[in-house]
């Protein structure tokens, strides 16, 4: 018997048009070792579904049957099969395929032209510039995928681009797009295109669909992941039923300790690390620290501000107050390092390991916009889980940042009668964790339920008496390092 010249080795075979050949291919389906799984496509796997196969090799199956094709359209932009498994590809004709688990869209179109890539095996990818104008064009289908991205899709891609690679790329993104489209004959979609990115950069004028985008027209870009996840936090507090802890009954002396407590741990958990008698000494005697100035003012600072029952009982009704707030706020506690822009919002992107924050030129826009939300929570604990993860989560200054997020926390929860909340060291960890897992996969309940515990924690502490809350917080091992210990709830 003739050999089939594809081995079995290999899993796709595929159809010929050579008489021995098919017929060698019909000898091994009969012979139950090749299977079909499309027209002219067979398997010498018996088992898996045939759309898994057919996804597997899908584009060496592609270049066999339409050599030279463009993945192309929304294909090009979504980096390959759409969501309801159709694949776009610019060919010499027009034509639906169906393959199992796949549709295929072939569109009549110019084949490979500058600035596209080789992908793999003969086919090519669409650039950028191409995949925008062709998404441009006008789009209609009776049934299955639109080949083309609605317009607010493509304002908001085009946001996007600039707020990860600058404006400065969208401008060459459009020169590209100027080169290519008569080629393409895409002229009135490089006319839309380059109305677009002019009125997104400021010097033109079109209807905007997309928010984001109209945001970066008027000069107040925002992030729009961020303000998903902010969206995200938002929905899970509305859907959160907290308890209520009232503010106790403090004397002034109660309430200078309690400040003091909540400046002491709040800096140490940022690394100003003082013994806590030293803290005491710098707030409560006024005692100098020669060799560390600037950690010692950090601590004073910071009970500056929490320790004012004026200026904690003030909370932002609109977004210019609140951008307000966070900056006269931050010039106190910051004081001591001016090199640290205290104030001031920051001029260099910042990060924590893995977390690259809002970027500069999107910061007052992403606070402004982030802000939106936290207007229609009434409760004054949920406002204060959702304000403190806006600060954090946009960074918006140099440094100092964890510290003036948790100080608009309990300012909401002063400015509502509640009991204040405190991080103590050994409950760091868990903070960063919360936060961690808030940031990066969205996930709402540890940081929830973080927050209400350390408010659990905080509401059982005797600060009108300095003595007996310095050995409640020992007692509960407030003190220790995370690795040291676990926070435990006083009695």
């Amino acid at each position: 018997m003739r050999k089939i010249q594809q081995p079995h080795a290999q899993e796709i075979v595929y159809g010929s048009a050579t008489p021995k050949e098919s017929v060698a291919i019909s000898r091994e389906v009969r012979a139950g070792r090749l299977r079909r799984i499309a027209p002219k496509l067979y398997t010498t796997n018996l088992k898996d579904p045939p759309e898994s196969i057919i996804r597997r090799h899908l584009y060496r199956i592609l270049a066999r049957y339409y050599p030279g094709a463009v993945v192309s359209h929304r294909s090009a932009l979504e980096g390959g099969v759409a969501r309801d498994d159709t694949i776009f590809l610019t060919y010499k004709y027009t034509k639906r395929v169906t393959l199992p688990g796949i549709t295929i869209r072939l569109l009549k179109g110019e084949g490979s032209v500058e600035g596209d890539s080789p992908f793999m095996e003969g086919l090519y990818l669409a650039s950028r510039p191409r995949a925008l104008l062709e998404n441009l064009q006008p789009a209609r289908a009776r049934s299955g995928a639109l080949k083309s991205w609605s317009r607010e899709e493509i304002e908001e891609y085009l946001d996007e681009i600039a707020r990860v690679h600058g404006e400065d790329e969208l401008n060459r993104l459009r020169d590209a797009a100027r080169r290519i489209a008569p080629e393409l004959e895409l002229r009135e979609e490089f006319k839309a295109l380059d109305a677009l990115i002019g009125t997104i950069l400021g010097t033109r004028k079109t209807k905007l669909n997309s928010a984001s985008a109209r945001a970066r027209a008027a000069g107040v870009p925002y992030d729009a992941h961020r303000l998903e996840r902010f969206m995200t936090l938002f929905a899970a507090l509305r859907r959160a039923v907290l308890p209520v802890r009232q503010a106790p009954s403090l004397t002034p002396e109660g309430i200078r300790n309690l400040a003091f407590f909540e400046a002491y741990f709040s800096n140490y958990i940022e690394g100003t690390e003082f013994v806590v008698e030293e803290a005491a000494d710098i707030v409560f005697r006024g005692k100098l620290v020669p060799q560390r100035p600037a950690d010692a003012h950090d601590i004073l600072g910071t009970y500056q501000v929490v320790a004012n029952g004026e200026e904690m009982s003030r909370v932002p009704g609109t977004a210019d107050e609140l951008i307000a707030l966070l900056k006269s706020r931050h010039a106190t506690l910051l004081a001591g390092r001016p090199e640290k822009q205290p104030g001031r919002f920051k001029e260099e992107v910042n990060r924590a390991g893995e977390t690259v924050f809002v970027t500069p030129e999107l910061v007052t826009g992403t606070l402004i916009k982030g802000f939106e939300p936290c207007r229609a929570l009434e409760d004054p604990l949920t406002r204060a889980l959702y304000m403190m993860f806006l600060i954090a989560e946009v960074h918006p200054f140099a440094d100092g940042n964890g510290r003036i997020a948790r100080v608009m926390l309990n300012a909401e929860l002063v400015h509502g009668g509640r009991t204040r909340i405190i991080i103590p060291t050994v409950y760091r960890e868990d903070y960063l964790l919360a936060l961690r897992a808030l940031t990066r996969q969205g996930n709402t309940d540890p940081y929830i339920r973080m927050l209400d515990r350390a408010q659990d924690f905080t509401a059982r502490i005797d600060f009108n008496d300095y003595e007996r809350a310095l050995t409640q917080l020992r007692a509960a091992n407030a003190f220790l390092e995370p690795h040291e210990g676990q926070l435990r709830m006083p009695g």
